[in-house]
């Protein structure tokens, strides 16, 4: 009898602790992190410079003009140079030279990397990441979304994943915390943006369908672009959450506007009217086709009663490639360790928490975005995950409160050889940039307040500054356990920033760094 008394009261218990929990994650707010493929800092025109250039005039993104003054501008966020490195950063809060999926994945156990002379590129983890134990050239790591979904949101995947190479867990999203997932798996492109080719790479010679968006056969054969046929889905997905009272987590990540170029005809007869040849009115028929979702998306959420408890992130996986007009006066493109390849548009509305029309100026990277969404969620992760995590909060940021340490280091790494970019490590350090070209061993610095578009190489005159930042960059690398390069040459690694003979060899006037 003496249990019977007490196993009531603790039933009582449990199920008042579970309704808490309930209520807490009812009261959470919902967060969309809208993520653009290959978007350039200028391709907007939202002016993230200091001026307004001539894409700004060129591209019309009405919608990010929106979001940019209901919310704060971020004008130096970084990513890495390619995509799979963006989104596994995103998704686990660590560097890339950490988690070591430094180039981009889609095949099981094979790389990318083309063949080089000199150099060899490391076993890096070209499998991507998963939450498995013992899958080979992975990374094992806790995904934001499992936390997420821990804590009580519904986790929704919508678009390009490019996590795993296929035949691995990473692959599906749904394998990574994700309990939705529209039409990701492990390519990091569409086969084609036309539902009348079934979003399909086969109709082209030589397609594979290892390209093919999957889970969008509804569409199938209907005039309608794949961008919109994305945002379809996605708000179906948010009309379910809000229907059933449970916050949400939307990762609405774009195929567009990575390649294959093809044109948007919503928004390509304009462009053509304007004069562009028809390459330059397809990305900008693609751009704003990216930016009708962004507002669809938008006026979902305020038909569905949601937007004032709607947190909107907004930002692009790296620089746009070298094919597209360049970001000016960013130099650089998408694989490349210069601005133009890693600076990135990014907007943040917090609704009654962001000041309307704000900007922010300092830097923050791609691995922040974790531990951010984590706190905006309220949702503890200290001591949670299986990886270290480097990213630190810009929470504090949207609030318009403290700003980071001056001294704050971002470090970039890419020990591959790919479509004709070598392999390098970068760092930035208040104003000073540092890249360290692997093969050659030789050492690039730039003050960037003073020359955003790096066209002047200060090394030659500032020995101790270069010398200063490449034992920081050493430290970080070899701290986060950095794969390096192979010298063919000599069958090593490649020497770290800080050897000796890389100083040496980059000392000014032949006099070695002090």
């Amino acid at each position: 009898m003496k249990l019977r008394r007490h196993f009531p009261g603790l039933g009582m218990l449990a199920l008042l602790f579970f309704q808490g929990l309930e209520t807490q994650a009812a009261e959470r707010p919902n967060i969309v992190f809208f993520l653009v493929d290959d978007m350039g800092w200028q391709e907007t025109s939202v002016p993230f410079h200091s001026e307004v250039t001539a894409l700004n005039k060129r591209y019309k993104t009405p919608n990010m003009e929106r979001l940019a003054e209901q919310g704060v501008k971020f004008t130096q966020a970084y990513a890495s140079a390619v995509c799979s490195p963006t989104r596994v950063s995103a998704l686990t809060g660590m560097n890339v030279a950490r988690h070591r999926v430094t180039n981009w994945t889609l095949r099981k156990n094979a790389s990318p990397d083309n063949a080089s002379k000199t150099i060899t590129p490391p076993q890096w983890n070209v499998n991507g990441i998963c939450t498995n134990a013992g899958i080979e050239r992975t990374m094992q790591v806790t995904p934001l979304p499992q936390l997420l979904r821990a804590a009580g949101y519904r986790t929704i995947h919508c678009g390009k994943a490019h996590f795993g190479a296929k035949g691995t867990p990473g692959e599906d999203p749904l394998n990574l915390g994700f309990e939705v997932n529209i039409a990701g798996h492990a390519a990091g492109g569409p086969g084609s943006y036309w539902g009348e080719k079934n979003f399909s790479a086969k109709w082209r010679s030589k397609g594979e369908h290892i390209w093919d968006v999957p889970g969008l056969a509804a569409y199938h054969g209907q005039n309608i672009y794949l961008t919109e046929a994305l945002t379809r889905e996605a708000v179906k997905a948010l009309e379910k959450s809000v229907a059933e009272k449970k916050p949400f987590y939307l990762y609405l990540a774009h195929y567009a506007i990575h390649a294959p170029w093809e044109k948007d005809e919503r928004f390509y007869p304009k462009y053509i009217a304007a004069g562009l040849k028809p390459f330059e009115a397809t990305l900008a028929s693609m751009i704003e086709g990216m930016d009708k979702s962004l507002g669809d998306l938008l006026a979902a959420l305020e038909r569905l009663g949601v937007a004032h408890n709607t947190i909107i992130l907004f930002m692009s996986d790296n620089g746009a490639p070298s094919q597209c007009p360049r970001n000016l006066p960013l130099r650089g493109h998408k694989l490349t360790p210069y601005e133009g390849g890693i600076r990135e548009p990014m907007l943040v509305k917090w609704p009654g928490v962001t000041q309307p029309g704000s900007v922010c100026r300092d830097p923050v990277v791609i691995e922040d975005f974790f531990p951010t969404i984590l706190e905006l969620a309220n949702v503890p992760w200290q001591g949670r995950t299986i990886q270290t995590v480097d990213g630190v909060s810009f929470a504090p940021l949207l609030r318009g409160a403290a700003h980071p340490p001056a001294d704050r280091a971002f470090v970039w790494h890419f020990p591959n050889n790919y479509s004709g970019q070598a392999p390098f490590s970068a760092l930035r350090q208040g104003p000073w940039k540092l890249i360290y070209h692997h093969a050659s061993r030789k050492l690039e610095l730039f003050n960037l307040e003073d020359d955003l578009g790096e066209t002047r190489d200060l090394a030659p005159q500032q020995g101790a500054q270069v010398a200063a930042l490449a034992r920081l960059l050493s430290e970080r690398l070899r701290a986060e356990q950095a794969q390096m390069p192979v010298d063919k040459a000599t069958g090593r690694d490649i020497d770290w920033p800080d050897a000796p003979a890389v100083l040496a060899a980059n000392a000014p006037n032949g006099k070695d760094h002090k």
